[in-house]
């Protein structure tokens, strides 16, 4: 089972049920059987924050992620703590569903390239 702890910070109405099912479907979609996800959407100037302490941009964004553990190997009875991926719904609009899959895909160790938009196009249309 995928825990999907989530926040809504962004003073935005956001489906939440929605993006906890295409969460799961990603991350299951790509092998993870279990672990646990923390998902915050937030406002601009959060998102801004984070990109400029993380990345060295001082520019809000549409999404961010920030991977613990991954696919890699656990010991037996470790839960798997996959990470937290941060969405700016002020940044992405009702388009918040790209940017999640993008961001998610990072969290499993997917890099920018052609392999990363494939594996984006099969969740996304």
């Amino acid at each position: 089972m995928i825990w999907v702890d989530v926040v809504n910070r962004s003073g935005r109405e956001v489906d939440e049920p929605a993006a906890v099912e295409l969460a799961r479907l990603v991350l299951e979609g790509e092998g993870v059987g279990s672990g646990e996800l923390g998902l915050a959407f937030v406002g601009p100037d959060e998102s801004r924050a984070l990109k400029r302490e993380h990345l060295g941009v001082d520019e809000a964004t549409d999404a961010l992620a920030f991977p613990i553990d991954g696919l890699s190997t656990l010991p037996d009875g470790v839960p798997r703590q996959l990470g937290d991926v941060v969405v700016c719904p002020d940044v992405v609009g009702q388009e918040w569903r790209r940017p999640l899959v993008h961001a998610l895909l990072h969290l499993v160790g997917y890099d920018h390239g052609p392999e990363m938009e494939a594996r984006e196009a099969v969740y996304t249309g």
